[in-house]
């Protein structure tokens, strides 16, 4: 394990912490830092580090380790987080299935958990947790959003996803607002990198259109098949299949595909206009969906401990349920559930006039869409 310390922050952590009125914040961040899907916790890591750097708070300590999406290395890594570092919340993980493995054990132990991106349904409803907050989505949001959307057009959509617990959510939450019939529905293998068998069976299968959600590098090999296997049957998914962060591997063959998120770099708010001008100065790069959940992550937990000591749980769990802070998403706030309330738009992949890919906003899916599983939580 890589035990990393977000640069400069930890030098200032203990400068500081002698102070009488400082009050140091540990928290334990881990992600996928290799691998194939690297690239997703690598903006989830830049996004949080610039957050906490660009804030001035000078009390805040980041303990990252790479969780190389293994669940049971992540697990190993909590509980030294815990039971060693001492950490006061703990954050960053990207997968679904590793989030299981986690945060159950986590809050458990009375540690605060903010999600930054994974949102399996099964914490979401019976099982919701004080000490939980998901600061992302539930899962199905996105899906449900182009479930939505695809009735405008299509009647007979194929539909595939990893089988691991958001893959699952993904495709339910495609069914559950999806009025067309399905001509196919298959569950690939995490990390699988070959599609052929599974091209050929959309190729066969009368589909007027395909959705699919895989993330990170599942995704990218996925669409690079697809278009050379010459398969003319248009695609959609989520916007994680169609993030910053894999439209450069892409390339043209992601041109006019849209997808769904609660995120876009050309959302018109000031906090959104602030983010993607700090991240692509600092990183020379366009941030993805998954840095911008996880800069909203930060900046909720600077706002609480703006309000609320992290030693008083009770009074900081209500400080971060106000939700006091500019997400670069506009409008925010927590359900009953600790999950947000939120608009989630549909996107198309566009080619900017210095030739780099990114989304557009093109419709508005939902507004103020609420999770299918807060009604189960007894919060």
């Amino acid at each position: 394990m890589n035990r990393i310390l977000a640069p400069g922050l930890l030098g200032l952590s203990l400068a500081t912490s002698s102070l009488a009125h400082a009050e140091p914040v540990k928290i334990g961040v881990i992600t996928t830092l290799s691998g194939g899907g690297a690239g997703l916790g690598i903006d989830m890591r830049d996004a949080f580090t610039l957050a906490i750097k660009q804030s001035g708070n000078k009390d805040v300590e980041l303990v990252i380790e790479d969780d190389a999406q293994k669940p049971e290395l992540a697990v190993q890594i909590a509980e030294k987080m815990i039971q060693g570092d001492k950490v006061d919340l703990m954050t960053g993980i990207i997968w679904s299935n590793l989030a299981m493995a986690v945060v159950p054990n986590t809050v458990a132990q009375d540690v605060i958990y903010l999600s930054p991106n994974a949102g399996p349904s099964a914490l979401a409803g019976a099982n919701c947790n004080a000490n939980y907050f998901n600061v992302a989505y539930q899962n199905d949001n996105f899906h449900e959003a182009m479930g939505q959307y695809a009735n405008k057009d299509y009647k007979n959509a194929f539909i595939l996803a990893p089988n691991y617990p958001a893959g699952k959510d993904a495709l339910t939450g495609f069914k559950r607002y999806y009025k067309g019939a399905l001509a196919g529905e298959i569950y690939t293998q995490v990390g699988q990198t070959d599609y052929a068998a599974e091209i050929a069976q959309i190729r066969a299968s009368g589909a007027d259109t395909v959705y699919f959600f895989l993330p990170g590098g599942m995704g990218i090999a996925f669409m690079k098949q697809y278009a050379q296997s010459g398969v003319n049957i248009p695609v959609m998914g989520p916007g994680f299949s169609f993030s910053q962060d894999v439209l450069p591997a892409i390339g043209d063959a992601a041109l006019g595909v849209k997808n769904s998120a609660t995120w876009s770099k050309d959302l018109d708010n000031e906090a959104n206009k602030k983010f993607v001008e700090a991240f692509k100065a600092e990183y020379k790069r366009l941030p993805s969906i998954y840095a911008a959940q996880s800069w909203d992550t930060a900046n909720l937990i600077l706002a609480a401990l703006s309000k609320a000591s992290v030693k008083d749980k009770d009074a900081f769990r209500a400080a971060l349920k106000a939700a006091d802070f500019q997400s670069v998403r506009g409008k925010f706030v927590f359900n009953n559930n600790n999950h947000p309330i939120q608009n989630i738009y549909v996107r198309e992949v566009v080619k900017e006039a210095d030739g780099v890919l990114t989304n557009k906003i093109i419709a508005t899916a939902f507004e103020d869409h609420k999770d299918a599983y807060a009604e189960k939580c007894s919060m």
